[in-house]
C-alpha cells in the first residue's frame, strides 16, 4: 500500500487515510456479515426467497436516505462531526440486531443501520477529496476504498470462525466491540473544509442540477446505480447462491472468503494505474472485466470454474467501485461536493436495494442462477455505454 502513494503525501495525510478508511472497512463488514447471516435466519425463521430478498434490500433502502441527508449535513456542519454520528448509528444498530426476535424487528434495525452506513461513505470520500488534489486525490480515494476489501475479509474470517460455533448473534456483538476503536481514531480527524451554515438543502440540490453539473449528476447517478445494483445483488447473495448450488453452509463461507481475497489486488492495480491512464479508461477496463466474470460465474458448473470466476468477479467489481469513488468527487465544485457525491450514491443505493430484492424474487419464481446473473450482465453493459458517452476524461 505504501508504494501506491506518492512521496508528497505527508505522514499526517497517511494517518488521515487510515482513519477515514475505517468508513469503508465497517461498511464492508456490515454487508459481508449480512450475506453470511442470511442463510442462517432463512432457516431459523423459515423465510421464503422473496422474504430474504426483503431482508437483504432493506439496509440499502436506509442507505438511500443516509446518503442524501448526511451528504447535505457534511456540507453544512462539517465532515468530521457527521462521520462520527454515522459511526454511532451503525454501531448501536449492530448491537441491537443481536436482540431481535423476529424478521420484522430485524428489518427495522437494518433500515436504521443503513441510514448510518449510507451516510459514511460519501462523507468519507468528500473529506479525502477536500484534503488532496489531482492524481494524489484519486490514489488516496482508491486506497481508502481498498479498506472495503479488508473489512469484507475480516467479516469472512469472523463469520467462518465464530458463527458456526456461537451463532450469528454473537458475531454481530463482536463487530460492535470492534467498531468502538474507530471512535477513538475519528476524534483526531481534521476539519479542513470551511462550514457554510447558511447553505440550505434547496440550494444544494439546485447546485448539483444547474447547467454546470446536471449532465455529471445524471451520468454518475446512473453509474453508481449500476455498480451498486450488480455488487450488492451478486455479493450479498454469494453465500446463499453457493448453498443453492449444493455446498454446505460451512463450505460456502470458506469459498466466499477465498473469493473475497481477490478484492485487494483489484484495488491496488487501480491505484497503480491512476496517473498512467485516464480514470475513464480504467473504469471501462474494470466494468468489462466484471461483465465477463459475472457471465462465467453465472454458468459455472464446477468448483474450479466457480472459484476462479468468483475471484475475478471480486477483482474487477471492487476495482470498478474504487475507480468510481476516485472519479466522482472531482466533477463537483467543493461547495456542492458532499451533496453531489451523496446524491449520486443515494441513487446507487436504490440499485443496491433492487439487486438483492430481484434475486429473491427470481429465485422464488424458479429461475436459475444463469438467468439471475444475466440480469447483472445487461445492467453493466448499459453502464459502460453511459460511461463512454456521458462522462469526460480525468486524470
Amino acid at each position: 500500500m505504501q508504494d501506491m502513494l506518492e512521496q508528497t503525501v505527508t505522514k499526517q495525510g497517511k494517518k488521515l487515510l487510515l482513519v477515514v478508511g475505517t468508513a469503508w472497512l465497517f461498511d464492508a463488514m456490515d454487508v459481508a456479515l449480512l450475506s453470511f447471516i442470511m442463510p442462517l435466519i432463512k432457516v431459523q425463521w423459515n423465510l421464503s426467497p422473496s422474504q430474504i430478498g426483503y431482508v437483504s434490500s432493506v439496509t440499502s433502502l436506509g442507505m438511500v436516505f443516509g446518503s442524501i441527508i448526511c451528504g447535505y449535513m457534511a456540507d453544512k456542519f462539517g465532515r468530521k462531526n457527521v462521520m462520527i454520528v454515522t459511526l454511532m448509528v451503525f454501531s448501536i444498530g449492530n448491537l441491537l440486531l443481536a436482540f431481535t426476535t423476529n424478521v420484522n424487528q430485524f428489518m427495522l434495525i437494518r433500515f436504521i443501520t443503513g441510514i448510518g452506513l449510507g451516510g459514511e461513505l460519501p462523507v468519507a470520500a468528500t473529506m479525502l477529496a477536500d484534503n488532496f488534489k489531482g492524481k494524489t486525490q484519486a490514489k488516496m480515494l482508491i486506497m481508502a476504498d481498498s479498506f472495503w476489501a479488508i473489512g469484507w475479509i475480516l467479516a469472512s474470517v469472523i463469520s467462518t470462525i465464530i458463527t458456526p460455533m456461537y451463532g450469528w448473534r454473537v458475531t454481530v456483538i463482536v463487530t460492535f466491540f470492534v467498531s468502538l476503536y474507530a471512535f477513538v481514531m475519528r476524534r483526531h480527524l481534521p476539519e479542513k473544509y470551511e462550514k457554510k451554515p447558511k447553505t440550505s438543502l434547496r440550494i444544494q440540490f439546485a447546485g448539483i442540477f444547474n447547467q454546470q453539473h446536471l449532465g455529471k449528476t445524471l451520468a454518475f447517478s446512473f453509474l453508481w446505480f449500476v455498480v451498486m445494483f450488480s455488487y450488492y445483488g451478486m455479493f450479498l447473495w454469494l453465500p446463499s447462491v453457493l448453498v443453492i448450488r449444493g455446498f454446505s453452509i460451512i463450505h460456502s463461507f470458506g469459498y466466499t472468503l477465498l473469493i473475497s481475497l481477490a478484492q485487494l489486488p483489484g484495488y491496488y492495480l487501480a491505484a497503480w494505474l491512476m496517473g498512467k491512464i485516464s480514470h475513464k479508461t480504467i473504469l471501462v477496463f474494470y466494468l468489462l472485466g466484471t461483465i465477463v466474470s459475472a457471465f462465467v460465474f453465472g454458468i459455472a458448473n464446477s468448483v474450479p470454474v466457480l472459484l476462479s470466476s468468483g475471484a475475478f468477479l471480486s477483482f474487477f467489481n471492487l476495482g470498478a467501485w474504487g475507480t468510481l469513488i476516485a472519479f466522482t468527487p472531482s466533477h463537483f465544485a467543493q461547495e456542492y461536493r458532499g451533496m453531489g457525491v451523496g446524491f449520486s450514491q443515494s441513487i446507487g443505493r436504490i440499485g443496491a436495494t433492487l439487486g438483492p430484492y430481484l434475486i429473491g424474487i427470481l429465485i422464488g419464481m424458479g429461475f436459475g442462477i444463469p438467468v439471475v446473473f444475466s440480469m447483472f450482465v445487461v445492467a453493466l453493459i448499459l453502464g459502460v455505454v453511459v460511461l463512454i458517452f456521458g462522462t469526460s476524461e480525468t486524470y
